[in-house]
């Protein structure tokens, strides 16, 4: 049986949503078990059946993407499967918006009337490249509208980066400070589920749900700083 979360936010009642873990499929090895992820070097058949399972659970099959750490977004009604992209946004009815991570946060996005719908791949390089401001602009709704959740991600223990990623960050907003914390080693411990909330909120986005996992410590969770080799867990989004 599939394990999933399902987001605990004030969303309206036909603004549907959950969130895969590694529990409830067929994949083996460093796969193991609901690995949905194609590019991986997972066997394309256990693929092919996670998805099935999920997708019965679905009202129709997910738009999956191409993911780069960019900031490109796609309008989920007129876009092909595979495009390159990461984060998709739906007004319409029954069209699924997904992002697939290990690490990455996911960043689901709805508004308040139930007419619109995201969900955003943002890693360290999205959210400084901005995926979480195209992705509020490609909805078309007043940020005072829109509420987030932030899905599973390497926690704030456990994210080491570098200088130059603090000073990216920095360079966009200096409250970003208070998101890095020091090593003895020169290097810095970043907290991506309170970089989001400062981008969110800077677009007027106050209501921000979630966040408080770690995908790194968690075995629940795939999570690529920690095995490498490994599968993906979806984010998903869509309207009733």
């Amino acid at each position: 049986m599939i394990d999933w979360i399902v987001p605990d936010w004030p969303a309206p009642a036909n603004v549907r949503a959950l969130v895969t873990t590694r529990a409830g499929g067929v994949s083996r090895g460093p796969y193991a078990a609901l690995n949905l992820a194609t590019h991986v070097g997972d066997d394309p058949a256990a693929v092919a059946e996670n998805r099935r399972r999920l997708r019965a659970q679905l009202p129709a099959e997910p738009l999956w993407l191409n993911q780069v750490h960019g900031s490109r977004v796609v309008d989920a009604a007129g876009a092909a499967p595979g495009i390159e992209a990461d984060a998709a946004f739906s007004h319409a009815k029954r069209l699924v918006c997904v992002v697939q991570t290990a690490d990455c946060l996911p960043v689901l996005l709805c508004d308040e009337a139930g007419t619109a719908v995201a969900a955003a791949h943002a890693g360290w390089r999205g959210l400084a490249g901005g995926v979480i401001e195209a992705v509020v602009k490609a909805m078309d709704v007043a940020p005072g509208r829109l509420m987030a959740w932030l899905g599973p991600a390497i926690g704030p223990q456990a994210f080491e980066v570098g200088a130059e990623v603090r000073e990216t960050f920095l360079a966009h907003a200096p409250e970003a400070e208070s998101a890095f914390a020091a090593k003895e080693n020169g290097k810095w411990l970043a907290d991506l589920y309170r970089l989001a909330g400062q981008r969110l909120n800077a677009l007027g986005i106050t209501r921000v749900f979630g966040g408080g996992f770690c995908t790194f410590h968690e075995e629940r969770f795939y999570s690529f700083r920690r095995d490498k080799a490994t599968g993906r867990m979806a984010s998903l989004v869509w309207l009733e």
